[in-house]
């Protein structure tokens, strides 16, 4: 019965569900018709507030950018694979493989929602080495472990909230911060963790396949044979024949470590003076200190960094028509009058 279930939902959404991107064209389309219809704003009143808005967001949008590629390139060294191979070594049966991804995949996006990758890819070596494993309801227990991220330490809400400068209290929508002991670390944030830990992996154990499985060698195609090259070793294939001054700098490790030593010093000296204070920058800035120090050399980096950045253009060409929905909102008075609205 589930199988069907399944089935029949994959067919829905694949049928009635458009990109994301359309969502924020039909969301735009909607503000702009309410604040005509509602508030009775003017055609010029909606046009501005909607161009000005566009650029509302460009620092909170390239901090998602970096939270999503710095965090995604600590998921790419090699230390991290190494790490994932001796786990794979220990998990033996089929029903301990999707218990370990939906336990660790949760624990890892509590950190970052972009180890949402570390997660994959840990899924797709269990799945090479057990047999039995139903890959397809895998891939749904990747899926659902990260989750639990929007409460966890990268969670953008809360950590941009505690951001000093941000675009909200720009806006004088906020008249100051918010620490993380009213977000993250309050009680109903943490019951919320604590809940989702415990019953998401249950409810999941419970809908597991026990008579079938579609094994990983059935589903793949004949590109899917090639092994992707590691970080490290592109990075190495990039190097030139002969000893030149410019790949020795390229793969100097002194270079990048000089680096790190200032990033770790720097955040010791933050947590040292404000105690557990985060915030989008501070976190973004340890994912990308620690990159670096996993990754050693400038090369590996950037390579690491360029694979990252595969992974972003939703946010790039997305949160700009968000931030203009928002200056639709701002501008035309919609957004008081839906707020009063409520209230009411």
């Amino acid at each position: 019965m589930i199988v069907r279930i399944a089935a029949r939902s994959e067919e829905f959404f694949r049928r009635w569900l458009p990109d994301p991107f359309v969502f924020a064209v039909l969301l735009t389309i909607l503000t702009a018709v309410a604040a005509a219809t509602w508030v009775g704003a003017g055609p010029t009143e909606i046009l501005g507030g909607w161009y000005d808005g566009l650029w509302m967001l460009l620092e909170f949008g390239m901090q998602m950018v970096l939270i999503l590629a710095t965090g995604y390139a600590i998921a790419l060294s090699a230390p991290v694979a190494g790490l994932i191979d001796r786990l794979a070594k220990k998990v033996n049966t089929a029903n301990a493989v999707y218990l370990t991804v939906l336990i660790v995949g949760n624990l890892l996006v509590l950190v970052s929602w972009g180890w949402v990758v570390l997660t994959a890819v840990l899924g797709r070596e269990l799945a090479q080495r057990v047999r039995g494993v139903h890959y397809p309801y895998l891939v749904a227990c990747v899926f659902f472990s990260s989750g639990s991220w929007v409460a966890g330490l990268s969670s953008s809400i809360p950590l941009l909230l505690n951001t000093p400068g941000n675009f909200l209290i720009d806006a004088g929508l906020l008249p100051a911060t918010i620490p993380i002991s009213a977000t993250l670390g309050s009680p109903l944030n943490l019951t919320v963790i604590a809940v989702w830990l415990i019953g998401g992996p249950t409810v999941m154990w419970l809908l597991r396949p026990r008579d079938t499985a579609i094994e990983i060698d059935q589903l793949r195609t004949g590109s899917d044979a090639a092994k992707e090259k590691t970080v490290a070793e592109e990075a190495e294939a990039l190097r030139d024949p002969e000893p030149i001054l410019s790949d020795r700098l390229n793969h100097s490790a002194v270079l990048q470590l000089f680096v790190v030593a200032m990033g770790l010093a720097y955040i010791v000296m933050h947590f040292a003076r404000r105690g557990f204070d985060l915030n989008l920058n501070i976190m973004i800035f340890s994912f990308l200190i620690f990159g670096m120090l996993l990754h050693r050399t400038p090369i590996c980096y950037v390579t690491a960094m360029a694979r990252a950045c595969s992974n972003i253009s939703g946010i790039v060409f997305q949160y700009p028509f968000y931030a203009g929905i928002m200056g639709i909102m701002m501008a035309t008075g919609l957004g008081k009058a839906i707020a009063v609205w409520m209230a009411s």
